[in-house]
């Protein structure tokens, strides 16, 4: 293959595979959304929460305590406290460097993904999990995970505008990595601490990881070979 196949494929693949993983996210979660409704996913999801507890006492979950210090701790990482105050952070960093059209981006994303998380809590009113103690306090509905959509867009957002704006693959893999990693781990602290059903969580990380995903694409990228500069010309 020429180089300038090779380059033409390339701007290609770059340029429609947001839209296909997008697609992919919202198929997966309208038909999740219908198996949860329906009941068909029942099973699956009260062998997992029982499977993280004693079988003796469904209070105590499995592992150390210090295990679950350490889930209780990673939860607040998709609190509306800590992502707000993380975006708030973002967001003026940005206008300081004047690049308002990401800074535009990451609030309307944030507050945007916050809106619909809760809406969709609202349309589906699902019950939280009554098979073992919870760990945290909750009080919203269960489905879909407002903490798992939530880190999914607060976190993909910024990891996916930090990666547009790189050219260094080993970079753009890390921060991304970063993302997804954090994104990962606020959801199974949520299942570990028994507030939520395992497709609640799923369906949090594809309805966030879609709506980060169209976001982070409202961003103009850069030219290849620039310098990692969010600053517009003057």
């Amino acid at each position: 293959m020429s180089e300038g196949a090779a380059e033409g494929r390339r701007k290609l693949i770059d340029r429609w595979w947001p839209l296909g993983l997008v697609t992919a996210a919202i198929v997966f979660f309208v038909w999740l959304a219908d198996e949860v409704m329906e009941g068909e996913t029942e099973a699956l999801d009260r062998a997992v929460l029982k499977s993280l507890r004693n079988p003796a006492d469904p209070a105590d979950p499995l592992g150390p305590h210090w295990l679950e210090t350490g889930f209780a701790d990673l939860t607040a990482l998709g609190s509306t406290t800590v992502l707000g105050l993380m975006t708030l952070v973002v967001v003026g960093y940005l206008l300081i460097r004047r690049s308002r059209a990401a800074a535009l981006t990451v609030a309307l994303s944030v507050i945007g993904g916050t809106v619909l998380s809760f809406g969709l809590k609202l349309v589906f009113e699902r019950p939280r999990p009554d098979l073992v103690a919870h760990l945290v306090e909750v009080q919203t509905a269960s489905f879909p995970s407002a903490h798992a959509m939530l880190s999914a867009t607060t976190y993909l957002t910024l990891g996916a505008l930090l990666a547009r704006f790189e050219d260094r693959r080993r970079l753009k893999s890390y921060v991304l990595a970063v993302a997804i990693g954090l994104t990962f781990l606020v959801g199974i602290s949520r299942i570990y601490l028994g507030v939520h059903w395992p497709t609640d969580v799923i369906a949090g990380w594809c309805a966030g990881a879609a709506w980060a995903v169209a976001c982070a694409r409202a961003v103009p990228g850069r030219r290849p070979g620039r310098p990692v500069d969010l600053i517009p010309p003057r």
